[in-house]
């Protein structure tokens, strides 16, 4: 699955390699399925990274959040598995991706996870 996901992310060349800055994306409207259920589940996503050699680009970022739509999947593991796919195109020197989902029976979640590259 996140291969075939992750082939619609594109990237392009970072102006500014030398220096750290941080981008910040926000995607308030992604949607994914609950795989027990089937009903919808509504969430925004902050992608924060510094970029190294590569970005995302957000047309693409769109169109692969998109294909969650009618995907099943847990908030963990869509979580992780849009983290893996946005560091496995871009190799950023770190990223972290906040995922705040709507209330659904009384009860709010938010997943968090990050990724910050080795030093040597």
């Amino acid at each position: 699955m996140t291969t075939r996901f992750r082939d619609v992310l594109e990237t392009f060349e970072n102006q500014f390699p030398n220096r750290d800055y941080t981008i910040e994306t926000i995607c308030p409207e992604f949607t994914s399925l609950c795989p027990k259920t089937g009903q919808p589940d509504f969430g925004m996503l902050t992608i924060t990274y510094v970029p190294d050699k590569l970005c995302f680009e957000l047309k693409s970022l769109k169109l692969y959040l998109r294909q969650y739509r009618n995907h099943g999947s847990f908030y963990e593991h869509v979580t992780n598995t849009i983290l893996d796919d946005l560091v496995a195109v871009t190799q950023p020197r770190s990223m972290k991706l906040l995922a705040e989902f709507t209330p659904r029976g009384g009860i709010r979640t938010n997943v968090i996870v990050e990724y910050v590259i080795e030093k040597s």
